[in-house]
């Protein structure tokens, strides 16, 4: 069966990611994250890539499979392009899909979700927003700075509660946050050296 794509391809642009996405058809809902996961992690690698994260949304009916995928420094238009290719090709061949679906592929984004207890670990020392299932000191939500993981559990300065330990599989969303401060404080550092420099050619 082949993949109607008389829509073609959608390009969203946005700060350090790039989007595609392809008409296609899907399978009854069930073991297609699953399906679409092992897909993805195949071409992920063949790219050099990193599989972020797939999710599943929009109605039943056409739903909408989104793929993230990342690499130090960035993804590019042709990392996309190819691993969406691929995914799209695979799918084809598989022929396991019945009804229409649109497929995403992009980069997560600055404020990239954390899925794995090993993101926490990478990204310590980050700013991040997080929500448990479950109340813990009388809150779900926290804000802060991921401090590492300790014993399956990610060890986080609250900007409520201090440190507190947050299990892993208590954890239902998180994702980093841009640290606002930490940039403006940045970019007036490199100002400051911009003008040292400066004032030394001028000498």
């Amino acid at each position: 069966m082949r993949c109607p794509v008389g829509f073609g391809p959608l390009f969203l642009l946005g700060e350090s990611w790039r989007k595609f996405a392809i008409r296609a058809v899907v399978m009854d809902s069930g073991s297609i994250a699953d399906r679409v996961r092992t897909v993805a992690e195949q071409a992920a690698i063949d790219h050099g890539l990193e599989l972020v994260h797939v999710e599943i949304a929009g109605p039943e009916g056409h739903p909408i499979i989104r793929v993230f995928i990342d690499k130090p420094g960035g993804v590019t238009h042709e990392d996309c392009s190819g691993v969406s290719t691929q995914i799209g090709t695979v799918l084809d061949v598989e022929d396991f899909i019945h009804s229409a679906y649109t497929l995403e592929v992009s980069s997560p984004g600055l404020e990239r979700g954390l899925y794995k207890l090993a993101d926490y670990q990478r990204f310590a020392g980050s700013t991040a927003k997080l929500k448990t299932r479950a109340p813990i000191k009388n809150q779900r939500n926290f804000q802060g700075r991921i401090s590492g993981v300790e014993n399956q559990g990610v060890v986080f300065e609250d900007r409520t509660s201090g440190r507190i330990m947050i299990p892993f599989d208590s954890i239902v969303k998180a994702n980093l946050e841009i640290d606002v401060e930490n940039e403006f404080r940045q970019a007036r550092e490199r100002e400051a050296v911009d003008r040292d420099l400066i004032d030394r050619n001028r000498r």
